[in-house]
């Protein structure tokens, strides 16, 4: 279905926009006249090229977009889109779901499997609703940028993110700094464009491209921030907007004291983790107290610090690897095998599941592409700190009670410090006139995006309602196991009804210690988990 004959209502002017940012008015205008040409053209749906994986019935296509949408009429990027119809009747369906799974730098364009995998969470949605992915700009298929050779990007091991020295802090500088270069040479043209609201721009043309005359969204992790930016620009074109898992919006936290509390959130997650692992220590044989677990895990990084295993797998690696379980529990067995069976004497699943793969071209291309653009939109939505003394202090502090992903995240966002293109204030997120009920659905125990990201958001968005998942912290909570949880979304995206008031659920059920399959296999599955772990 395109959307040739309902042109008029798609491109509708956004009242306000400039008083919420810098230059709203340009680029509502720009939106405006994007929106009309792309309602106008509909989308070339066609069979997904062989290697982007998406068998028939998915198929895909592109949407023109501005590389800048205060210049409606001036460079022009391609986005792309993925769909599978729905699969009720014609008379069930209520318009396109539109996914985005965060990041920054994170692909929707397999949300459609969710239907061909026959997934039973998701069979009353895809009975009423199209299920729709994108690439969002500069991801993927969509005007992909780099900051280094992807080949260079994955080669192990790097150096030990905790410093020992200052002279280690030196070189993690000179490394960012060299890195925000790289960003500059290979993608600068885009740079200053890789914003979350010109990607909430972009989906708002997405929209028109599709026939629908408002928007259905669910937004996960960062995905959440593109979806409140999106209500605030555009509040009269929504429909359905669910947020899960939810980044706090806040001008003031955007992006550096985000990061700050993100490492207070995962140590509360490992060490939820590392219980767990205690307490199954007839299955694992790692610790049978939380301060063993712990042990083990220092010894480990000393060990692979020394020496690292097979030549590629460092403190780095090991982290890398590690923070899955904090971020999925559904990890939690898998990070589990491959670490017993590593003190059991085999190392080869932890260098499968933690080393790099050279020979994964495809794969390393984006993985490198996912931390560009996780990097240059975090870089340009905001201003960072360009003072060395202020990282140092804030993370030297913050290492000392939570040391499990604090340097690791600082060095990964210190290229922000010396970014070479524009840097823009934070949109202030709030509902506007004219948005209709929203979900938020948070576990109060995430690691990625702590829970008070979630109140914070239903402060912003009046009407909204929350839905809590207590003592569980699962990051992505939608389509788990929780029907407390599911039969709420379904509810809303159904019939559009929410709770009188907002609700709390009682946790999903932890995992279950695997006592068989191999942990090869549990290398495999937890290297495919290691992937999708984005902000």
């Amino acid at each position: 279905m395109t959307g040739a004959l309902i042109t008029g209502a798609l491109a509708a002017p956004i009242a306000g926009a400039s008083e919420r940012t810098p230059g709203g008015a340009a680029e509502a205008r720009g939106v405006a006249i994007a929106a009309a040409k792309a309602a106008k053209k509909g989308i070339d749906w066609k069979d997904c090229p062989a290697d982007w994986g998406l068998a028939k019935p998915i198929q895909c296509g592109y949407v023109t977009v501005p590389l800048d949408y205060a210049k409606p009429n001036g460079r022009k990027i391609k986005i792309a889109v993925d769909r599978i119809g729905n699969t009720g009747s014609a008379s069930e369906r209520q318009g396109s779901l539109v996914y985005n799974p965060g990041g920054p730098g994170g692909s929707g364009m397999r949300f459609p499997t969710r239907v061909t995998n026959k997934n039973p969470l998701w069979a009353k949605a895809s009975k009423a609703y199209d299920f729709v992915g994108f690439d969002p700009r500069g991801v993927g298929h969509s005007a992909p940028i780099s900051c280094v050779d992807p080949q260079e990007f994955v080669k192990a091991p790097k150096l030990d993110p905790v410093p020992d020295s200052e002279a280690d802090k030196r070189v993690q500088r000179k490394l960012a700094k060299e890195y925000a270069q790289g960003c500059k040479e290979r993608s600068g043209w885009m740079l200053p464009q890789m914003t979350t609201p010109n990607t909430a721009r972009d989906i708002d043309v997405i929209r028109a491209a599709l026939g629908d005359k408002k928007l259905n969204y669910l937004g996960v992790s960062y995905g959440t921030y593109i979806g409140g930016v999106y209500a605030t620009l555009f509040p009269d074109h929504v429909r359905r907007l669910i947020v899960d898992s939810v980044v706090n919006p806040s001008r003031e936290k955007i992006w550096y004291q985000a990061n700050l509390d993100q490492d207070v959130a995962f140590e509360m997650r490992w060490n939820d983790w590392k219980a767990w692992v205690a307490k199954n220590d007839a299955a694992y044989h790692i610790g049978n107290t939380s301060a063993k677990v712990q042990k083990q895990w220092d010894t480990l990084r000393a060990t692979a610090k020394k020496s690292p295993i097979g030549g590629v797998v460092g403190p780095a690696e090991l982290l890398g690897f590690f923070q899955s379980a904090p971020y999925y529990d559904s990890s939690w067995t898998q990070v589990a095998q491959v670490w017993s069976a590593y003190l059991a004497g085999d190392n080869k699943p932890l260098i499968e599941a933690a080393g790099p793969d050279m020979s994964d071209t495809a794969g390393n291309i984006s993985a490198e592409n996912g931390n560009a653009v996780y990097t240059a939109v975090e870089c340009a939505d905001t201003k960072w700190p360009t003072s060395w003394a202020k990282w140092d202090r804030d993370n030297t502090r913050l290492h000392r009670d939570y040391p499990f992903l604090t340097w690791s995240n600082a060095w990964m966002n210190l290229p922000c410090a010396t970014w070479g293109a524009k840097q823009h204030t934070p949109l202030e997120v709030g509902a506007a006139k004219g948005l209709p009920k929203t979900l938020i659905v948070q576990s109060t125990r995430d690691a990625a995006t702590p829970y008070d990201g979630a109140v914070e958001l239903h402060k912003r968005l009046k009407g909204s309602r929350l839905i809590t998942e207590k003592d569980a912290g699962s990051h992505g909570v939608t389509g788990l196991v929780n029907a407390c949880i599911n039969d709420r979304v379904d509810a809303y995206l159904l019939k559009g009804t929410v709770d009188a008031k907002d609700v709390t659920c009682g946790p999903h059920a932890t995992p279950v210690p695997a006592t068989s399959g191999s942990a090869a296999r549990a290398a495999r599955a937890a290297k495919a988990a290691k992937a999708t772990a984005v902000k």
